[in-house]
């Protein structure tokens, strides 16, 4: 079974739980907002698609923070700040075993699902 990650109210993260469920596609959803991450899963997204990609800049909760903690952000650091606030992941994150997508777009998900088939 597929696991998404997300948090539960966010708007991206309902489309792609819909789609996932028109589509009949099992998975189960791990909200990091309220369960938390673990370090080994962010290095491993991280390792895949670089801290960038992985990390929400775009966010509220990032442009919150102090501009002490945006400076000289680099994996380590961008780790560091997803777990202590893990709103500041990117979402969702599509685990499908050997890989996982970040973001939702539904023809990457078609394309990505169709080849699991």
């Amino acid at each position: 079974m597929l696991t998404i990650y997300g948090i539960k109210n966010c708007d991206t993260m309902k489309k792609a739980r819909s789609w996932l469920e028109a589509h009949g596609v099992a998975h189960a959803f791990h909200d990091y907002k309220a369960s938390g991450i673990d370090r080994a899963s962010l290095e491993r997204w991280v390792a895949e698609h670089s801290w960038e990609t992985v990390l929400n800049r775009a966010g509220t909760t990032f442009r919150a923070l102090p501009d002490a903690d945006k400076q000289g952000l680099d994996a380590d650091k961008a780790i560091a700040l997803m777990l202590a606030q893990p709103a500041m992941i990117k979402r969702p994150v599509l685990d499908l075993g050997r890989r996982t997508l970040v973001g939702f777009k539904p023809e990457i998900y078609e394309q990505a699902l169709s080849l699991r088939a």
